[in-house]
């Protein structure tokens, strides 16, 4: 034996027991060292398997703000060229109660989110043929996201987004939705300022892969012991836009892909082959759901597609099916909506509401195969100036013209005498309205006929899809339909939260909530995961 060998032997006799011991009193270590410890192993298997997160919208960026939060590193990947989604064309707000930016000396503090999030849910959720079960995993998503709103509102606050102004939108009892002062519009806002806090916190440990657009997920049958879920997946296989390369990326899972409003030939034209013809503000892609289903996951509420009352019609390209959505926030600030001049519902009811009440008038019959209405919304000078940073940017597109009101026809100016003296407390809205935002228009400036209106041609649009892949409160995807025992039926190593996911809607959603949703699910599935891998 040589002499090398002898010390080898002599060395491994002397550091294998004492490594035992060493392991064996790791909890006896200082806790400087155990975290020290505890951060390289996490930062080995977080390099060998990163948290990936399918779809750059806003419950994208929070899932990865909160897996990175929580120890794990972020894979990120979105088919479009840019991130985003359609959370970055948001215009209205997001949803929260009870915040510091509500006003407490005047609406009381907000208890009624909840009541009006159920009502708002209409048949889904109330009518007497909803089981127990279901009305119970209903409802208790819904005590998810709003009790969980006054927290998204700090979070976002704390991170700089500008969440100062405050206005009350159809279907809510009083004010509660939250955008800056500024000219950004929220989604926007948020969106920016996310995405670069990610950049900032992530370094080493947040990569956005964009042109990648995963087509399936990766998955094994689960036989670890003591584990009742059937299938597991391991991670995802996506293509590359630009030069079509197929690439594999292992690990834990989050969906946030997004509503299928815009997938018109496919999943829309399956669903509610009724709103054939109906523009939207989504742009024209298929939806992802089928990924979901491949796997297992139920799908619920798929024919529940929000239709928005008011997309604005360019006159420079009417028969664009592509609309800007002209934000609800518009009439939650004073804005009405008219029809040959005159009013035909309480602009601040439900959006489906709403939208029916403008889908009963005579269509316009001359514009392809598009089906379009002619309705006008209009906005006096104080709804104006409060919706400034949006209808800035609505003039210079050319979806808003400036007029005087001696230029209007008399019957708009005959219920703009009339609208403004209900404003005035002198006579009841015969249509229901009792909240008028920042309307400042009197019946003396109506005769005078000098003040200026801002007016547009609105539609409604195909823009929200409430149904989704079924999930729980834990934002895990699960392959029972929505009654059924939920227990052990998730599947392991994936979670969803946004558009994506169906429940928690019903047959309608909050102006403000998508937004919400986003964030509260969001931050949830991104914490899952990154707990899934150990952190």
């Amino acid at each position: 034996m040589t002499r090398h060998r002898i010390l080898s032997l002599f060395l491994l006799t002397i550091l294998i027991p004492i490594t035992a011991v060493l392991f064996h009193n790791y909890s006896a270590f200082s806790p400087v060292f155990r975290a020290r410890f505890s951060s390289q192993m996490a930062s080995t298997a977080t390099r060998k398997s990163p948290v990936i997160v399918v779809g750059a919208g806003l419950a994208g960026l929070s899932a990865s703000y909160s897996a990175i939060q929580s120890g794990a590193s972020v894979r990120l990947l979105e088919r479009a060229a840019k991130p985003g989604g359609n959370s970055i064309k948001a215009s209205s707000g997001i949803n929260g109660a009870p915040t510091r930016f509500q006003n407490v000396e005047k609406y009381g503090v907000d208890k009624s989110f909840w009541d009006d999030t159920a009502r708002s849910a209409g048949t889904r959720l109330n009518s007497a043929g909803v089981g127990s079960v279901a009305r119970k995993q209903r409802e208790e998503l819904i005590t998810v996201l709003t009790e969980r709103s006054e927290g998204a509102i700090e979070f976002l606050d704390g991170l700089g987004v500008d969440l100062s102004v405050v206005a009350q939108l159809g279907g809510h009892s009083l004010p509660r939705t939250h955008r800056g002062g500024g000219k950004t519009p929220p989604g926007a806002a948020i969106v920016t300022t996310l995405l670069g806090k990610l950049k900032e916190m992530g370094v080493g440990r947040f990569e956005l892969v964009t042109d990648a657009e995963v087509t399936r997920l990766l998955t094994t049958d689960n036989n670890e012991v003591g584990s009742k879920a059937t299938v597991k997946v391991t991670g995802v296989e996506y293509k590359n836009r630009q030069d079509g390369s197929t690439h594999l990326l292992h690990g834990p899972v989050v969906f946030t892909t997004g509503g299928f409003a815009g997938d018109t030939h496919g999943l829309l034209a399956k669903y509610r082959p009724d709103l054939d013809g109906l523009p939207s503000t989504n742009d024209h892609r298929p939806g992802a759901h089928t990924i979901l289903s491949d796997v297992g996951a139920k799908l619920v509420d798929m024919d529940a597609v929000q239709i928005h009352p008011t997309g604005f019609v360019d006159p420079a390209s009417p028969e664009n099916p592509l609309k800007f959505l002209a934000a609800e926030m518009l009439r939650g600030e004073g804005g009405i909506l008219l029809h040959k001049g005159k009013r035909v519902i309480n602009e601040l009811q439900t959006r489906e509401k709403v939208s029916n009440a403008l889908m009963v008038l005579p269509r316009q019959q001359n514009e392809g195969s598009l089906r379009q209405w002619d309705v006008e919304l209009l906005l006096d000078p104080g709804a104006t100036e409060a919706a400034a940073g949006h209808v800035g940017f609505y003039l210079w597109k050319g979806l808003l013209q400036k007029k005087k009101i001696s230029e209007l026809d008399e019957a708009t100016r005959e219920t703009l005498r009339e609208y403004a003296a209900v404003v005035a407390g002198e006579r009841e809205d015969e249509l229901g309205r009792r909240a008028f935002g920042h309307w400042r228009l009197t019946e003396g400036d109506v005769v005078k006929g000098e003040e200026e209106v801002c007016i547009g041609r609105v539609t409604p649009i195909t823009h929200f899809t409430m149904g989704g892949a079924v999930f729980n409160t834990r934002a895990q995807i699960l392959t029972v339909e929505l009654g059924e025992e939920q227990e052990g039926k998730e599947i392991e190593g994936l979670w969803g939260a946004g558009e994506i996911t169906g429940g928690l809607h019903g047959d309608n959603r909050l102006g403000g909530s998508s937004l919400l949703e986003c964030v509260v699910f969001g931050r949830i599935a991104g914490e899952e995961a990154a707990k899934y891998q150990g952190y």
